[in-house]
């Protein structure tokens, strides 16, 4: 069972990399891909925030916004409700699936025990896994996937060859 993190820099193609991934994986018959992953929100050139997609339904919400009432984190409030509803609940599901995405594990989403315990239970599972990962979190989860996962830093040299790269590891094991 193969597992890739990829971490490194903010705004340095993390999630641009996975969605790659994603996007190829998900081009196979009969293959299911299931997870989250999550994009910036912009206004006039501006990160206003950042909104979060359940890859095997399709559903949408806010995950953070500048403008809102959740915890905040940075500049960020987060919508604890829609990371528990559409985060935990693409991840749980995820588990019927035949290959897993998590983008990210981060402190946005760290703030949420339902969406904590949603990712132990898919690192308990047998499932490929391809992650964000957070660049300096300590979270016990984050370190629990730096130990177990094979971990890629992500910089301007090296991000547009890794998606296939990625893809070429995950495309050789039988899924």
């Amino acid at each position: 069972m193969l597992r890739i993190a990829v971490t490194g820099s903010p705004g340095v193609g993390k999630s641009t990399v996975v969605a790659k991934v994603a996007k190829k994986l998900a081009g196979q018959p009969g293959f299911k891909i299931g997870g989250i992953q999550t994009a910036e929100i912009r206004e006039e050139g501006q990160r206003e925030g950042f909104s979060i997609l359940d890859l095997a339904t399709g559903k949408t919400g806010t995950l953070s916004h500048i403008k809102g009432s959740g915890p905040r984190l940075g500049k960020y409030h987060v919508n604890p409700e829609t990371l528990e509803r559409i985060g935990a609940g693409a991840l749980r599901n995820a588990l019927s699936c035949d290959f897993i995405v998590i983008d990210e594990i981060g402190p946005m989403e760290l703030i949420s025990g339902s969406f904590v315990a949603a990712v132990e239970e898919v690192l308990e599972s047998d499932k490929p896994v391809l992650a964000v990962l957070h660049h300096s979190s300590r979270h016990p989860l984050a370190r629990k996937v730096r130990k177990e996962f094979e971990v890629l830093t992500v910089n301007v040299k090296n991000r547009d060859e890794l998606p296939e790269k990625i893809y070429n590891c995950f495309a050789s094991q039988p899924l």
